[in-house]
């Protein structure tokens, strides 16, 4: 897997890529989402204190019931975003591109005090760490992916690259190869092309790799310059 992209084959033989959330991003999401039920608790304390004792059990039944059903209505009534994943521009789906079931909400969410332990999501974030998809445990046992629901916009940047004749004999699949880097280039961000252009051109920096393959392209297509662009993504994360 090249970056943090997941390519997926519908049973119709198209081909789908989901963006994978990161730590950071879904550390983000669940801050806010903390954030607003703690504000909810706070009013509900004031209004309910009122009560006397009546009140501390109906405060108490609040908390449970946001603490284990806030996040499974929201994913499964909301396209997979809580307030705060919305935010973030991420959402839950399962691992396969479908949108998250009750089920599906229910176990990753069921899970969280296993991937709490032994504080602060040491858990979790200790294996999202060492999972290609970033899945906490929840995730792996929902079989559940956080992915980013917001496209990258590209902003296209003029590089003046001069055509270069390649050293090599080059064969067929190699014209194929580099006139295809240089056309999808305009949709992918400068550190993919970079990290493409390196498994072309291994002995050699990936940033010298990237003109150099652009730069025999362009020999191949008889011009003289190229266009590229660089990704300005938006805070997406984006994609849990």
């Amino acid at each position: 897997m090249i970056d943090d992209r997941q390519g997926l084959y519908t049973p119709e033989g198209a081909e789908l890529s989901l963006v994978l959330a990161g730590p950071v991003v879904r550390t983000a999401a669940f801050t806010l989402d903390l954030l607003i039920r703690l504000a909810i608790y706070i009013l509900a304390a004031i209004i309910f204190s009122l009560l006397d004792s009546i009140g501390t059990g109906l405060v108490l039944i609040l908390m449970f019931l946001l603490e284990w059903f806030y996040p499974v209505l929201f994913e499964v009534f909301r396209d997979g975003q809580t307030p705060g994943k919305k935010s973030m521009g991420i959402a839950v789906t399962h691992s396969d591109g479908t949108p998250i079931t009750v089920n599906g909400s229910l176990i990753r969410n069921l899970l969280r005090n296993a991937d709490m332990f032994p504080a602060c999501y040491l858990v979790g974030f200790i294996t999202m760490l060492c999972n290609r998809r970033f899945q906490r445990l929840g995730d792996l046992a929902a079989d559940t992916v956080v992915v980013y629901v917001n496209k990258p916009e590209l902003t296209p940047v003029e590089v003046n690259v001069m055509a270069e004749m390649p050293d090599w004999t080059v064969a067929l699949a190699d014209q194929r190869t580099l006139v295809s880097f240089l056309e999808r280039g305009v949709k992918l961000s400068q550190a993919r092309r970079q990290e493409l252009a390196a498994l072309a051109y291994p002995n050699i920096t990936p940033e010298r790799a990237e003109r150099l393959a652009l730069a025999h392209a362009r020999y191949l297509l008889g011009g003289e310059t190229t266009k590229v662009a660089h990704t300005a993504q938006r805070s997406q994360d984006g994609n849990a």
